[in-house]
């Protein structure tokens, strides 16, 4: 299956970077994380084309029979330009549909309003992974717990150790309180992680401070052509990234049913 979209191509990267596994089924990938079955999108079916009212029950058959012990449900799929509607027959089968933003930029500049009382650096002891741990649980719903982050930021520190990125971070008084992660992806193109910032830090300026910080690092010394960026369009954070320089240029489509739907 050739993946044509910019931010599922740089998922399965990262994602095989950090030992998950990717099977080519021709109309579908199925991608499994072994160390990590909780974790949602580690686990999951990529479709080639937009499932069809007809085909969900194929596509449930076929989830349930890569995962039976798992008690989610999640599938991209591929393509740059599908519309939320393309998820219809997912919700109407009780799934959430998302569609996000795919945003690229090949040049950067500073925040409006930068941040100037944090110390942005990369995380780098155990203490900083510590609170990588914490930041990442903090004002998250019920099933976003330690099971789940835990060997997530394992796998995240290892990429980092491997040298294939950096984990950046912005401190205050030495606490942790808005992170991201940046990594290569291929040749010239270079991947956003998970950017947090804690809920009692926010409003500071400290995630565009961060991102551009971290988007600089990328260009000047990781040799980095292209950053990608995925992105919440309802979500005020879009408007940081496209404050430094990011610009809308694709989507992407999921849909996800958990436990609790």
């Amino acid at each position: 299956m050739d993946v044509r979209s910019l931010a599922w191509r740089t998922d399965l990267a990262l994602l095989q970077y950090s030992g998950s596994i990717v099977e080519d089924h021709g109309d579908h990938l199925v991608v499994r994380t072994p160390l990590n079955p909780v974790f949602y999108w580690g686990n999951f079916l990529l479709l080639a084309t937009a499932a069809v009212p007809e085909t969900m029950d194929h596509w449930l058959r076929r989830f349930e029979s890569e995962f039976p012990d798992a008690r989610h449900r999640t599938f991209g799929v591929d393509g740059a330009d599908g519309q939320l509607a393309d998820l219809d027959p997912f919700t109407a089968a009780g799934f959430e549909p998302e569609c996000s933003t795919v945003m690229t930029a090949d040049a950067v500049h500073p925040p409006a309003r930068p941040n100037t009382e944090a110390v942005i650096r990369p995380l780098a002891s155990d203490g900083d992974w510590a609170q990588q741990v914490e930041l990442s649980l903090a004002g998250e719903d019920a099933d976003v717990t330690p099971d789940f982050v835990v060997p997530r930021v394992a796998a995240e520190r290892a990429l980092v150790d491997r040298g294939d990125g950096r984990w950046y971070g912005a401190f205050l008084a030495d606490k942790l309180v808005s992170s991201l992660g940046l990594f290569t992806a291929s040749e010239g193109l270079a991947r956003f992680q998970d950017v947090k910032t804690h809920p009692d830090a926010r409003g500071r300026g400290l995630a565009g401070s961060v991102v551009h910080t971290a988007s600089r690092w990328a260009l000047d010394e990781l040799g980095a052509r292209t950053l990608v960026m995925v992105a919440d369009p309802d979500y005020l954070a879009i408007r940081i990234y496209r404050a430094v320089g990011f610009t809308d240029s694709e989507t992407q489509l999921q849909a996800m049913r958990t436990p609790n739907d």
